[in-house]
């Protein structure tokens, strides 16, 4: 694995860096800066969206045929480090990250020309609708219904911890189309507008006040047969071909070494507690950096098997089991390198991936500490779900059991 940049490599980079200090605004960066999550909000995510789109740079991984960039792995690597490094905000990836890359993959010529150019402009918002009560990390045992009707399915059923359903218009949904003695079988990969009629939203409120989540119910909601997206029962194929995009088809290491830096400043210079303290919070912070790097060697592999036109295979789970356990890692750290100003809830004074229902800000509009600590609570609770989320980590474990030690 030669890890040494070409000079066509060190061209991009700089191509990369001069773009982002013309288009990056400081009011992109201060969004950026004040994320409590993993998601920017919609309006922040939409504004960054349309300047790479307009660069042509909004869809790194997709063919050229389709929009997209048609960069080598080396080169998304650099973007996404030089990104992270410059203090971007994050799209919003059920669009562009997971179901695009799934239409190129299983859709159907139709379905590609209607949806993907609506993906790279924003004009489809997308949210992902996979688990259901008792549906999560055993997501074969899905129960929402779609029933043939004419060219069309009738589903019934119910969605939660959809993730921005509240602000989008399009769904990607796995649903039952029939019953079968293995439960992978009769599920299929279903395409909803989210204005048809019979769906409804309801709000999940986090931990941390924010109103990010959803519940999503589905009451007798008609959708044309044509939008399931490769055949129909065949739905687990397709989704996970999607999963290998979400759990390993970007790169953490660059995002996961900016959060470190700013950790360390934070140490460097708003930290009031004793020196004692803060040696060994650093102690903890240096053996974090050290796993990153590590992160970092197994992504740099896993873009080097990419590039020569290998899959990734269990270095996937590897990489969302120990990458969201080093985030977790750092919130902790931040939230007790903030100390007492960890404590207020001030979600004014931050970049929330959505609305903080009942909360009714000061009058004056001001915080309290320093900035670097305006976010560390709310961080800290949202990333609990990080070893959740797209697969728990003990499944993670499982898979990384069989696929790489044979058990």
């Amino acid at each position: 694995m030669d890890l040494t940049w070409s000079d066509e490599d060190l061209r991009f980079q700089q191509e990369v860096r001069t773009f982002l200090a013309e288009n990056l605004t400081a009011e992109l960066r201060r969004a950026a800066a004040g994320m409590t999550s993993v998601y920017s909000d919609r309006e922040t995510a939409m504004a960054w969206q349309r300047i790479l789109h307009a660069r042509g740079w909004a869809a790194p991984a997709w063919p050229t045929e389709y929009g997209g960039c048609g960069w080598s792995a080396v080169q998304r690597f650099i973007f996404a480090t030089e990104t992270a490094a410059a203090g971007a905000p994050g799209l919003s990836p059920m669009g562009i990250g997971m179901c695009g890359p799934v239409l190129i993959g299983h859709g159907t010529p139709e379905q590609k020309a209607f949806f993907l150019p609506r993906m790279l402009t924003g004009e489809h918002f997308w949210c992902q609708g996979y688990s259901e009560p008792g549906s999560g990390s055993d997501l074969a045992s899905l129960q929402m219904s779609a029933r043939g009707d004419g060219d069309d399915f009738i589903c019934d059923g119910h969605k939660l911890w959809t993730t921005h359903a509240n602000v989008a218009n399009w769904i990607f949904c796995l649903v039952r189309t029939a019953k079968e003695a293995i439960p992978q079988r009769g599920i299929t990969f279903l395409l909803i507008d989210m204005a048809t009629p019979g769906i409804e939203v309801q709000p999940i409120v986090s931990l941390s006040g924010e109103h990010i989540q959803n519940h999503v119910f589905f009451t007798d909601v008609r959708v044309p047969k044509a939008n399931a997206v490769g055949p129909i029962g065949d739905g687990w194929t397709v989704a996970k071909y999607l999963m290998q995009f979400e759990r390993g088809g970007g790169v953490s290491s660059p995002s996961l070494k900016t959060r470190a830096a700013r950790v360390r400043r934070t140490l460097a210079s708003d930290f009031a507690g004793a020196e004692a303290e803060r040696r060994a919070l650093a102690a903890q912070l240096a053996a974090a950096e050290i796993e990153i790097a590590a992160i970092e060697a197994v992504e740099l592999r896993a873009m080097s098997q990419l590039s020569v036109g290998q899959a990734p295979g269990p270095e996937s789970s590897l990489l969302k089991t120990v990458g969201t356990e080093l985030s977790q890692r750092l919130t902790e750290i931040a939230i007790t390198a903030a100390g007492l100003y960890a404590a207020p809830y001030q979600p004014h004074a931050t970049a929330a991936g959505g609305p903080s229902p009942g909360y009714v800000p000061p009058n004056d509009g001001q915080a309290v500490g320093p900035a670097s600590a305006y976010t560390v609570t709310a961080k800290y609770l949202n990333d609990r779900a990080g070893s959740i989320y797209a697969g728990t980590n003990e499944i993670q474990r499982n898979i990384i059991a069989k696929a790489v030690l044979g058990l």
